[in-house]
Protein backbone atom coordinates (compact mmCIF):
# COMPACT_ATOMS: atom_id res chain seq x y z
CA UNK A 1 0.00 0.00 0.00
CA UNK A 2 1.41 3.39 -0.84
CA UNK A 3 0.34 6.84 1.06
CA UNK A 4 1.32 10.68 0.55
CA UNK A 5 0.45 12.58 3.20
CA UNK A 6 1.30 16.17 3.50
CA UNK A 7 1.52 18.78 6.63
CA UNK A 8 2.64 21.90 7.30
CA UNK A 9 -0.13 24.54 6.34
CA UNK A 10 -1.98 26.80 8.33
CA UNK A 11 -2.66 30.78 9.30
CA UNK A 12 0.06 33.25 8.44
CA UNK A 13 -0.53 36.87 8.09
CA UNK A 14 0.71 38.64 4.53
CA UNK A 15 4.05 38.50 4.13
CA UNK A 16 4.36 35.62 6.11
CA UNK A 17 6.34 32.64 5.60
CA UNK A 18 5.07 28.41 5.80
CA UNK A 19 6.80 25.55 5.70
CA UNK A 20 4.66 22.10 3.53
CA UNK A 21 5.96 18.63 3.63
CA UNK A 22 4.94 16.10 2.09
CA UNK A 23 6.28 11.97 2.01
CA UNK A 24 5.41 8.90 0.29
CA UNK A 25 5.68 6.11 1.58
CA UNK A 26 5.29 2.61 1.73
CA UNK A 27 5.90 -0.47 -0.98
CA UNK A 28 7.82 1.77 -3.43
CA UNK A 29 10.30 1.07 -5.95
CA UNK A 30 11.23 4.63 -7.03
CA UNK A 31 9.80 8.13 -7.05
CA UNK A 32 9.85 10.31 -10.39
CA UNK A 33 8.41 13.86 -10.61
CA UNK A 34 6.78 15.24 -7.19
CA UNK A 35 4.65 18.35 -7.29
CA UNK A 36 2.74 20.56 -5.26
CA UNK A 37 -0.79 21.77 -6.55
CA UNK A 38 -3.30 24.02 -4.91
CA UNK A 39 -7.28 24.34 -5.10
CA UNK A 40 -9.57 27.38 -3.91
CA UNK A 41 -13.65 26.72 -3.59
CA UNK A 42 -15.10 26.95 -7.44
CA UNK A 43 -11.82 26.65 -9.45
CA UNK A 44 -9.75 24.05 -11.40
CA UNK A 45 -6.75 22.60 -9.25
CA UNK A 46 -3.75 24.67 -10.87
CA UNK A 47 0.26 23.11 -10.27
CA UNK A 48 2.28 25.41 -7.74
CA UNK A 49 5.21 23.73 -8.51
CA UNK A 50 7.53 20.30 -9.28
CA UNK A 51 10.37 18.67 -9.20
CA UNK A 52 11.61 15.62 -10.45
CA UNK A 53 13.96 13.36 -9.09
CA UNK A 54 17.08 14.88 -10.86
CA UNK A 55 16.12 18.06 -9.06
CA UNK A 56 15.13 20.05 -12.30
CA UNK A 57 12.25 22.38 -11.30
CA UNK A 58 9.31 23.96 -12.42
CA UNK A 59 7.11 26.90 -10.71
CA UNK A 60 3.80 28.86 -11.63
CA UNK A 61 4.34 32.19 -13.00
CA UNK A 62 2.03 33.53 -9.94
CA UNK A 63 5.13 32.27 -7.42
CA UNK A 64 7.91 32.18 -9.06
CA UNK A 65 10.49 34.18 -6.10
CA UNK A 66 8.38 33.68 -3.34
CA UNK A 67 8.43 29.67 -3.51
CA UNK A 68 11.27 27.34 -3.63
CA UNK A 69 10.08 23.76 -3.82
CA UNK A 70 12.82 21.09 -2.73
CA UNK A 71 13.10 17.47 -2.22
CA UNK A 72 15.27 14.88 -0.48
CA UNK A 73 14.77 11.51 -2.38
CA UNK A 74 15.84 9.39 0.57
CA UNK A 75 13.08 10.01 2.38
CA UNK A 76 10.42 10.35 -0.58
CA UNK A 77 9.98 13.85 0.82
CA UNK A 78 9.00 17.09 -1.28
CA UNK A 79 9.17 20.32 0.77
CA UNK A 80 7.73 23.64 -0.49
CA UNK A 81 8.92 26.94 1.09
CA UNK A 82 6.44 29.35 1.00
CA UNK A 83 7.76 33.01 1.69
CA UNK A 84 5.92 36.67 0.81
CA UNK A 85 2.46 35.08 1.65
CA UNK A 86 -0.02 37.20 0.33
CA UNK A 87 -4.31 36.60 0.49
CA UNK A 88 -4.96 34.99 -3.40
CA UNK A 89 -2.03 32.26 -2.07
CA UNK A 90 -5.21 31.24 0.11
CA UNK A 91 -6.25 27.44 -1.18
CA UNK A 92 -6.02 23.77 0.02
CA UNK A 93 -2.64 22.91 -1.17
CA UNK A 94 -2.37 19.37 -2.66
CA UNK A 95 0.55 17.12 -2.83
CA UNK A 96 1.28 14.75 -6.34
CA UNK A 97 3.62 11.79 -6.10
CA UNK A 98 4.42 10.32 -9.61
CA UNK A 99 5.64 6.68 -7.90
CA UNK A 100 6.79 3.43 -9.29
CA UNK A 101 5.20 0.86 -6.87
CA UNK A 102 6.52 -2.46 -6.25
CA UNK A 103 3.22 -4.40 -6.62
CA UNK A 104 1.10 -3.48 -9.62
CA UNK A 105 -2.00 -3.09 -7.65
CA UNK A 106 -0.89 0.06 -6.35
CA UNK A 107 -0.12 1.45 -9.66
CA UNK A 108 -2.69 4.99 -10.00
CA UNK A 109 -2.37 6.76 -13.24
CA UNK A 110 -1.59 10.44 -13.13
CA UNK A 111 0.03 9.66 -9.54
CA UNK A 112 -0.77 9.48 -5.98
CA UNK A 113 -2.62 12.19 -3.80
CA UNK A 114 -2.34 13.58 -0.47
CA UNK A 115 -5.33 14.60 0.84
CA UNK A 116 -4.32 17.95 1.46
CA UNK A 117 -3.23 20.79 3.45
CA UNK A 118 -5.17 24.12 4.62
CA UNK A 119 -2.95 27.58 3.96
CA UNK A 120 -5.16 30.39 4.92
CA UNK A 121 -2.95 33.87 4.20
CA UNK A 122 -5.25 36.93 6.61
CA UNK A 123 -4.48 39.88 8.44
Amino acid sequence: QVQVVESGGGLVQPGGSLRLSCTASGNIFSVNTMAWYRQTSGKERELVAAVTSGGITNYADSVKGRFAISRDNDKHTVYLQMNSLKPEDTAVYYCNADLVPRLARDYVHGGHWGQGTQVTVSS
